[in-house]
């Protein structure tokens, strides 16, 4: 059907509506059956929309529908019909449609939709429709809530849809191609909305406590006008700013003036004045053409730099998935009358409606009254009026109601909804970024005005402040927000200004950030941490011990009197009591059995009158055997049945196991749990910065300046500033050499205007410096331009290649590399233990391997590089307990002498397990010993600590150690240690550890990576013995972690058994949670301790530090130079100075990184330059960084490498 040819029925109801004469219109007497035929056609049309677009094709709204609600506003039934349909008419083309259509013929009819749309907006820029239709809501608005009736609320919620859907449609760009100052149509129908007094009507509806249901009408219709406005220009205007604007016009001007004569100039240094008839052909030494020669060029010389391979070639298109995503309409600005009054609106609103309304809003929104999505209205206005106070003379208290803790939580939970979704929704990833940046705009206005309230003039103010700022930086959610923003940036996704937004909110938040740090020493904040492991199995259920007989004789005591009291009718019985289930599938024949275990239950729980009536039911259900008594049983009868019913050993039904499927249990048992361990920890501001250098930051930092000529100076001057954090403060200058962040600077240095980029030349200079300087030395650094790089490349690149493969921190491979000794020598372990049955291959060759010790995984995966083995399901680990299971007679025989040899010792434990010929666990050899009656209780079986005398002397000896876990022990039997660890009694107080105690397992521990812990051990050792010497007294001090290196050291069981060695003493209940050193040890004894465990030998023999020179342990400072920090603490003021070059073993996810403050420049150095620096940081370079800080060592987390 041709949609420009009407309909015969559409027809004839729109020609009985009326018709135009002159400037009046003549109703047909059918005039408001035809309005409501209409509303019925509409209702019914097909997906096309075929009804409305004939509609808009007759602009049956522009010359039949504005007439009668202009010329007819007495006629209520009709104006309501009116209203309705105009509602209907202007619907948003996407409510029409659901979405813009993917095919073309529906997005065709979209378009069209929306073309008729735009016709009737512009019809609607009439003062005379919004004077009827404000006079009509102001009458409607007078009535008191007992006479509003019905249908006056139904008229108010449509008149204010009308005008949302009339605000709502979109410019049509071909149309308003005007330049900025002139009127829109979007304007004219706000100037027609404001002589009408409509906006005052928004108002009133804002504020009054009556009207609270039109809150988010209210606020949707506002963030509609003010869409094409910037909050920055409306607060500016008025104030002597048209002369600021004019001047802003000039500068661009001007730049663009500059740029084109300097390029004229370069063109005309090019050419020569007299023209030649002789270009010339040239060869380019060095540049290959296709095939071996040079290239042959054909040009003059001044068109040299303009030569490129990719001349004459066509373009490749780029596919519609990888294009960028579009950006929002361009702001544009509208006639200055208009702006004007929005502006005086702003005010008002912000002094008598914004805190209500917003409260009202988020009320809403939090108990789920609104629609779907309406929250992004509730975001748009807190980031702009918020905007429109900070500029206009900051009043905090009219923004009171959107600034604290709680919009700062409200805002982040959505950001991070958003977030997750565009993840997930991949089909509406756009519209879920759209979202994320006015969640985005919301979060940065926050900043802001906390950042404004620093300078409040009030001290209150400031104090509210701080606190915000102390809960937000203290939470772990707000500080990781933007990097998980930047590591999924997508430009296909998210639009330019997204980033724009997202690199100015980071680049404030880190400014906030470190100057709240800067005042403050040890500042504190949150830390969450996901531990994953597996689901334990549940335990069968066990059946309940059933009582003794003495039990039940006492409690048939107290029951007897009950009883008596029932069959006397003393004592009511229950009525809605049944001795079956009728819903069983058991029949009830076989529920007899079912009905003793009940009676028996009721007698032990003492509910003597549900046993007795039980007792009677199932005596009328289950009459033939007498099993409940014969029918005329009497008192007597029933106490005794009642007795026999009580002490009969009646079987308990105990539920089988399940019996799944092979498959099933081993699912349960691959099942992982996720659990969150929230802790604190010392917050380091470089620590957290180190996080932002990684590829994804760099990438997108480096996408944005692409456009420098095209950005304002702030977003600039943002972005220059965090890559200049990276390369200056992070001494990271080798993670920006990228090959297209060098093109960008070949862009910047040549560009003739480039003098209005002071801050990006600086600092393209200093890369390019350090670039070069390290090119020098490092070859291979041109051919690193190609890839983005991770801080782990970066020190190799800087460092050398083989320095994370010589276990300093955690790099790619902490592993030391087999030599090819260690190689030939392997395969002699192998073939030597390969035939040797009964025996663990790979446990015989990790016991006679040289060290460094080699785990039994490094053996295996090294065997199957070698080829000796197909894969590493070559040698099954054997399975904890699995060898011993029986205890033969000869072994309890002899489990019985050794006990009795050794039954007086101090350890008799420890000298059972050294002696006994089968090896058994700890947690077995004490249940034997238990089963075979030879102790009675496991006290018996803790060592005995000797106390320690009143005064040292040399003839007292320490009493026996634990005995040192071999650190090549199989890995099947930790559990079973850990188990007999926990087994043992607490350690006594005054137990003195012996001279030397723990040295061979400090130096296995060094070995296997735990050289952080051990520092950190050793210093809190000298620490606590300077501060009882200082102080004279001795209190019991905690060690308390708080990196997650010594969190994990402290679940070690063999540093546990180092703990114990030293005399440290373990959590002695539950209401303790960490290890302490006794007050009884002294502190000569804590030095000895502490230097048992400090790593002064050579390394042994083939191993892959021993050229290299071991970290000195400090020396014991002086107790009145000593820094005030907290005992046990591992901050990184307690950390020695390592020595360069020197293997610093760490962990899988962490690496050590040298970095030095930004005071200790040498000489010889390359200046580095100065930080950018803008108007709006000058305040922030008034607290210099204090001098003289020693150089330190700092761990930050690998960030993940993305291609």
């Amino acid at each position: 059907m041709d949609l420009y040819m009407m309909n015969c029925e559409l027809l004839a109801t729109c020609s009985a509506l009326g018709y135009l004469e002159g400037d009046v219109y003549h109703r047909e007497p059918d005039c408001l059956e035809s309005v409501k035929d209409l509303i019925r056609y509409l209702r019914h049309e097909d997906e096309t929309r075929d009804v409305r677009q004939q509609l808009g094709a007759a602009q049956i709204l522009q010359n039949d529908l504005l007439p009668i609600l202009v010329q007819h506003p007495q006629d209520k039934v009709l104006f309501d019909a009116v209203v309705r349909l105009m509602v209907n008419l202007t619907q948003p083309a996407l409510l029409c449609f659901g979405k813009v259509p993917p095919d073309a013929t529906s997005r065709h009819h979209f378009l069209q939709v929306l073309s008729y749309l735009q016709a009737y907006k512009e019809a609607f820029a009439s003062e005379k429709v919004f004077g009827v239709l404000s006079e009509k809501l102001y009458d409607l608005l007078q009535l008191d809530w007992e006479q509003r009736q019905e249908e006056d609320t139904l008229l108010i919620e449509r008149i204010l849809l009308l005008v949302r859907n009339v605000l709502h449609v979109p410019p049509d760009p071909t149309e308003e191609q005007s330049v900025d100052g002139d009127a829109s149509v979007h304007d004219r129908v706000l100037w027609a909305l404001h002589i009408s007094g409509m906006d005052d009507l928004l108002k009133f509806l804002a504020s009054a406590q009556a009207e609270q249901q039109w809150a988010l009408h209210v606020l949707e219709i506002i963030s509609l006008m003010f869409r094409d406005q910037s909050p920055e220009e409306l607060a500016a205007l008025g104030q002597g700013q048209a002369a600021a604007e004019h001047g802003e016009d000039t500068r661009e001007l001007e730049t663009l003036r500059q740029r084109e004569l300097a390029e004229r100039r370069a063109r005309a240094l090019q050419r020569p004045s007299r023209h030649s008839r002789f270009g010339g052909s040239y060869v380019l030494q060095g540049l290959k053409a296709i095939g071996d020669r040079d290239v042959v060029f054909h040009k003059g010389l001044h068109n040299l730099k303009s030569y490129s391979h990719d001349l004459g070639k066509e373009t490749r298109r780029v596919p519609r998935r990888r294009q960028a995503a579009p950006e929002a309409e361009p702001p544009r600005r509208s006639a200055r009358n208009v702006r004007l009054f929005l502006r005086h609106f702003c005010q008002d609103f912000l002094e008598g409606c914004y805190n209500r309304l917003m409260l009202l809003v988020k009320d809403q929104l939090v108990r789920e009254k609104a629609q779907q999505h309406d929250e992004t209205y509730y975001l748009w206005a807190t980031a702009f009026f918020m905007a429109f106070n900070r500029r206009r003379g900051f009043r905090p208290e009219l923004v009171s109601e959107t600034v604290g803790v709680r919009a700062f939580h409200f805002i982040e939970q959505n950001l991070t909804t958003y977030y997750e979704m565009a993840l997930m929704d991949k089909k509406e990833a756009a519209t879920w970024a759209r979202r994320m940046h006015l969640a985005l705009k919301a979060y940065q206005e926050l900043l802001r005005t906390v950042q404004e309230m620093d300078r409040s003039p009030e001290q209150a103010v400031r104090d509210s402040s701080q606190v915000i700022k102390s809960n937000i930086f203290y939470l772990m959610e707000y500080r990781e927000l933007f990097l998980a923003l930047f590591r999924k940036f997508d430009e296909t996704k998210q639009p330019r200004s997204f980033l724009r937004d997202l690199v100015e909110t980071a680049h404030l938040f880190l400014r906030m950030l470190e100057r709240f740090c800067r005042g403050r020493a040890g500042l504190v904040v949150q830390s969450k941490r996901v531990r994953r492991r597996k689901k334990p199995r549940a335990p069968a259920a066990l059946a309940p011990q059933p009582p003794s007989a003495a039990e039940l004789e006492e409690l048939w005591a107290g029951l007897a009197p009950q009883v008596q009291a029932c069959l006397q009718g003393e004592v009511p019985l229950p009525e809605d009591v049944v001795p079956f289930d009728a819903a069983s599938e058991t029949p009830v024949e076989e529920q007899r059995a079912e009905a003793l275990l009940r009676i028996q239950g009721c007698l032990r729980d003492a509910r003597a009158p549900q046993a007795l009536r039980l007792l009677r039911s199932a005596r009328d259900v289950w009459p033939e055997g007498d099993v409940f008594g014969p029918p005329d049983a009497g008192p007597p009868e029933e106490t005794q049945l009642l007795r026999e019913i009580l002490f009969a050993p009646l079987p308990r039904h105990v539920p089988p196991e399940d019996e799944a499927p092979e498959e099933e249990e081993e699912e349960d048992e691959e099942e992982e749990e996720e659990t969150v361990q929230v802790s604190e920890k010392e917050f380091n501001f470089l620590d957290y910065l180190k996080r932002f250098a990684c590829a994804p930051v760099v990438r997108a930092l480096v996408l944005l300046l692409r456009g420098y000529a095209r950005n304002s100076p702030r977003t600039n001057h943002c972005a220059a500033r965090l890559l200049h954090r990276l390369a200056r403060d992070l001494r990271m200058e080798a993670l920006l050499f990228q090959l297209s962040l060098f093109a960008l600077f070949h862009r910047l240095l040549s560009d003739p205007a480039a003098g209005a980029h002071q801050e990006l030349v600086a600092l393209a200079k200093f890369v390019l410096g350090k670039f070069f300087a390290l090119a020098a030395t490092n070859k291979k650094a041109f051919v690193e331009l190609l890839f983005w790089k991770s801080p782990a490349a970066v020190r190799e690149m800087t460092e050398g290649y083989g320095s994370l493969r010589e276990g300093e921190g955690a790099g790619r491979s902490r592993v030391p590399p087999w030599t090819p000794q260690e190689e030939q020598e392997l395969r002699e372990l192998y073939w030597k233990y390969k035939e040797v049955e009964g025996e663990d291959v790979i446990a015989a060759i990790v016991a006679h391997l040289p060290a460094p010790g080699r785990t039994r995984r490094q053996v295996v995966k090294q065997l199957v590089r070698l080829g000796l083995a197909s894969s590493a399901k070559d040698f099954p680990r054997e399975r904890k307990g699995t060898r011993l299971v029986l205890w033969t007679q000869e072994q309890e025989e002899e489990l019985a002498r050794l006990f009795e040899e050794f039954q007086g010792s101090e350890d008799v434990l420890g000298n059972i397990m050294k002696h006994l010929t089968a090896r058994r666990s700890r947690a077995r050899v004490v249940e034997k010993l238990l089963g075979l009656g030879l102790v009675s209780e496991r006290k018996e079986l803790y060592k005995k600590r000797r106390r320690k005398s009143h005064g040292p002397g040399p003839g007292v000896a320490g009493a026996s150690t634990v005995p040192a876990q071999d650190s090549s022990a199989e890995d099947g039997d930790s559990e079973e240690e850990e188990e007999d660890e926990a087994e043992e009694g607490p350690m006594e107080e005054h137990w003195v550890p012996e001279e030397g105690a723990g040295q061979g397992l400090a130096h296995h521990l060094h070995q296997e990576g735990l050289a952080g812990p051990l520092r950190w051990l050793e210093n809190c050792l000298r620490r606590t013995a300077g501060d009882r010497e200082e102080d004279g007294v001795s209190h019991p001090v905690p060690l308390v972690p708080l990196s997650e290196e010594n969190e994990d050291a402290m679940e070690d069981r063999r540093f546990r058994a180092l703990l114990r060695q030293l005399g440290l003493r373990p959590p002695a209940s539950e209401q303790e949670s960490f290890w302490r050193i006794p007050a009884a040890l002294t502190p000569q004894q804590l030095r000895r301790a502490a230097a048992s465990i400090a790593h002064r030998g050579p390394d042994p023999p083939g191993s892959p530090q021993e050229l290299l020179e071991p970290p000195r342990c400090p020396r014991d400072p002086d107790p009145a130079e000593r820094p005030p920090a907290g005992l046990g603490s591992d901050s990184e003021s307690e950390e020695p100075v390592p020595v360069p070059g020197a293997a610093q073993p760490g962990t899988k996810r962490r690496r050590e990184l040298d970095s030095e403050d930004e005071d200790n420049g040498g000489s010889g150095a390359e200046p580095d330059p100065p930080a950018p620096c803008s108007q709006e940081d000058e305040d922030e370079d008034e607290d210099p960084q204090p001098l003289g800080r020693r150089k330190r060592v700092r761990r930050v987390e690998d960030e993940e490498e993305e291609d």
